[in-house]
């Protein structure tokens, strides 16, 4: 039976591979394989960071679950975390907005968003980090908080 980093790993991959899954079954179905494929050539290595930091996170936030629930603790850390990552998600995704809302007809978003979708994919990166950090963080926290309250040793 896998330990709990072999399995957040496993999480986060899948979370990774899930969410480039969901990247061009949009673009496919809003805009056809041709614009998925293009679209992906032209920024891949914005995707491919996106996907990955949304894999960490969501390594991170299994890894820091499994800690917490290992380690008699109550579930505000996890809670707040989950918000913090849930943000970092979201964001990561904005750039799809300049092929979905067509669909919504709301044109002036779309020429905004298609006019700034590199500083979108920026902005992706930087929420991304910022959960990463958070997560991290409260990894720390906890491990030392738990190391210190079971009287020096790790739970």
């Amino acid at each position: 039976m896998p330990g709990p980093i072999t399995r957040s790993i496993g999480y986060g991959l899948a979370a990774a591979a899930t969410l480039l899954g969901l990247y061009f079954a949009v673009l496919t179905l809003v805009s056809g394989w041709s614009f998925a494929q293009n679209q992906f050539s032209q920024f891949w290595y914005f995707i491919l960071s996106l996907a990955g930091g949304f894999g960490v996170q969501i390594g991170l936030y299994n890894y820091l679950k499994n800690l917490i629930h290992s380690g008699y603790s109550g579930g505000k850390v996890l809670g707040v975390t989950g918000t913090a990552s849930t943000a970092a998600m979201i964001s990561c995704c904005t750039h799809y907005l300049a092929n979905l809302l067509p669909i919504l007809g709301t044109v002036g978003l779309v020429t905004f968003v298609a006019q700034y979708q590199i500083e979108l994919f920026w902005v992706g990166l930087l929420f991304n980090l910022g959960g990463i950090f958070y997560i991290l963080n409260r990894i720390i926290k906890f491990s030392t908080t738990s190391t210190s309250a079971f009287g020096g040793q790790q739970v």
